[in-house]
């Protein structure tokens, strides 16, 4: 009968369950009966099959779906493992890398992800750096003495504003595992060498590199900086290794042995880094995403070349100066589009319709909005929402002049929406607080230096009194953090959605004097007006409100709106408040 086959379906799925998990532990034991127990499993996994894919939909009972968690913890683990070692082998790193993110957290302190992750990022890091143009040109004027210079200045960084007292050991340990794995990348090897190294001669210099360290006296950075001029000279010697290729991967290295916000900085990450802050770069205006044989445009800036030449979200960049970016690899792609302002370039674009057009675009100094969507959200109740995408030197002066325009058209409360804002510049948002909270704390922070310690304050001049809720998410980082704290703490408005991100660090850009790179190091943790800590925590907000996964679509070309229960939870609250205060 039809109401037996929930209980059916329960029944194999816990049978399946318990073999799995039983055959697993035979496995890990090498127990002589392990692959019996397997090929049982093999057979219940079809049968399961069969009996959910054919017999269920032929008799049309009610639908059954049996999530990941339905499977025993010991059998999550393995599979999660798996996809993560098949990432691995097709050597995609920065899926593997997103994976192993994941899976730590969902199976938090399994060291066996730590290990993986850890492999993840070092392979990520190498490839990464060696697909940057700016990184690989850097070489050709970079000698062993300037090499040097280059370390000893990221050393003597990390020695004055590190929130932490550096382990010199552990910097020059993750140095060493750092060029043992750009021996296993290929991208390194056509630089530097030339040709992969044999295992057995990979094998032995890497015992004699790891008997160098172990046995040298690592008590400070002159010690470290001498090891490792030590290592790159003998490597030159023994494998004709450029001494700066050896000494900028310990470089590199030691940045990635501080935390998970330090690190090191390309010419052309540091370039971009400083554009965020600024809120301008010299390009084309657009947002891009790496796919296979092109670049997909996922956002057009408004008001630059792309804009002004008609170029749209969803077209693909699929030649750039006549040069395919199927044979150029997207990375390099992406590489050509920087250049000198007044500069052209030439662009072969397919359309979503699959239309091939040319298009020649002039760079240009591009300005970044961080604040959009300004409206009245309401007008029946004066009900006003904006989003704040990120946090930029421009930020407060965009803000300034929203809020008077917001007011203009009779804002009676204000919706300010955080969500997916990863932070920014840390005077933005602590000049943002000041806009709302008159009096008080808005964030200390707190650094192993006495100059990182500070309080920061309110002043009343220019407070806005208007009702105010604040939108955070998972992806609310940093700055963000930081605002919705003060908001939170002082009870100046209301916090809605869900726990931020958990960044309660601040980050300093060092550009270095001896090469064209930088160093993003973590100098400081903050605190809320109350002394939370923000750093792994984040901000629970007053009203805990799950977001919804997209906020609109598109489906047939038309726009299609999808339900955001956290911006309805707020319209709501707000909406009281503002007819309380109505005479």
């Amino acid at each position: 009968a039809r109401k037996d086959w929930p209980k059916l379906g329960e029944f194999s799925n816990g049978l399946l369950a318990l073999a799995l998990e039983h055959g697993l532990d035979l496995m890990r034991t090498r127990n002589a009966t392990g692959r019996g127990w397997f090929s049982a499993c093999q057979g219940l996994l079809v049968l399961w099959i069969v009996f959910y894919q054919v017999v269920l939909p032929a008799q049309e009972p009610p639908r059954i779906r049996i999530p990941k968690t339905a499977l025993p913890q010991s059998a999550q683990l393995e599979l999660v493992l798996q996809q993560g070692e098949d990432l691995e082998k097709s050597r995609r790193w920065g899926d593997a890398l997103a994976h192993y993110e994941r899976a730590k957290k969902q199976f938090p302190g399994h060291r066996a992800f730590e290990q993986h992750y850890y492999l993840a990022q070092s392979h990520y890091d190498v490839s990464r750096r060696y697909a940057d143009i700016s990184f690989k040109n850097s070489f050709q004027q970079l000698d062993e003495r300037k090499a040097a210079q280059t370390y000893d200045e990221v050393l003597t960084k990390i020695q004055t504003y590190y929130v932490e007292s550096p382990n010199w050991r552990r910097l020059v340990q993750r140095g060493t595992e750092g060029l043992l794995i750009a021996f296993t990348e290929p991208a390194f090897l056509k630089t530097h060498l030339q040709q992969p190294l044999p295992a057995a001669r990979r094998l032995a210099l890497e015992q004699e590199i790891r008997r160098r360290v172990a046995e040298a006296r690592l008590t400070g950075r002159y010690q470290a900086q001498q090891l490792v001029l030590d290592i790159s000279r003998w490597l030159k010697n023994e494998i004709r290794l450029p001494t700066s290729a050896c000494i900028m991967e310990y470089t590199c290295g030691a940045m990635m042995e501080l935390d998970l916000y330090s690190g090191f900085l390309t010419n052309n990450q540091l370039t971009d880094v400083f554009a965020q802050i600024e809120g301008n770069f010299v390009g084309l205006g657009i947002e891009l995403n790496l796919i296979p044989e092109a670049l997909s445009i996922v956002k057009v800036i408004e008001g630059g070349p792309a804009s002004q030449a008609g170029l749209k979200v969803g077209d693909r960049i699929v030649e750039v100066d006549s040069q395919t970016v199927h044979k150029l690899k997207p990375t390099v792609a992406a590489d050509k589009l920087r250049g000198k302002e007044g500069s052209e370039v030439r662009l072969g674009i397919v359309h979503p319709t699959g239309l091939r057009e040319d298009f020649v675009l002039v760079r240009r100094r591009v300005e970044v909005p961080s604040i959009e969507n300004v409206k009245i959200l309401m007008p029946q109740d004066g009900i006003a929402y904006l989003k704040i995408t990120s946090f930029q030197k421009t930020t407060g002066r965009s803000m300034d002049a929203a809020l008077h325009s917001l007011n203009r058209a009779g804002m009676r409360g204000l919706i300010l929406d955080l969500r997916g804002n990863p932070g920014g510049f840390l005077d933005a948002s602590i000049d943002l607080a000041d806009k709302f909270v008159s009096h008080g704390l808005i964030v200390s922070t707190r650094g192993r230096s006495a100059r990182e310690d500070a309080d920061y304050r309110a002043h009343d001049l220019g407070t806005w009194k208007t009702p105010l809720i604040v939108l955070i998410d998972k992806d609310s980082a940093s700055a963000s953090e930081i605002f919705a704290g003060a908001i939170r703490d002082h009870r100046r408005g209301l916090v809605v959605g869900e726990c931020s991100y958990g960044k309660g660090s601040v980050q300093g850009i060092f550009p270095l004097s001896a090469s064209p790179v930088g160093v993003r190091l973590t100098t400081a943790k903050f605190y809320s007006p109350n002394g939370h800590a923000i750093s792994g925590r984040g901000v629970t907000p007053d009203v805990v409100v799950q977001q919804a996964n997209k906020l609109t679509g598109t489906v047939d070309n038309r726009t299609k709106v999808v339900a955001d229960p956290v911006l309805d939870t707020a319209v709501k609250l707000l909406r009281k408040e503002v007819l309380a205060l109505a005479p």
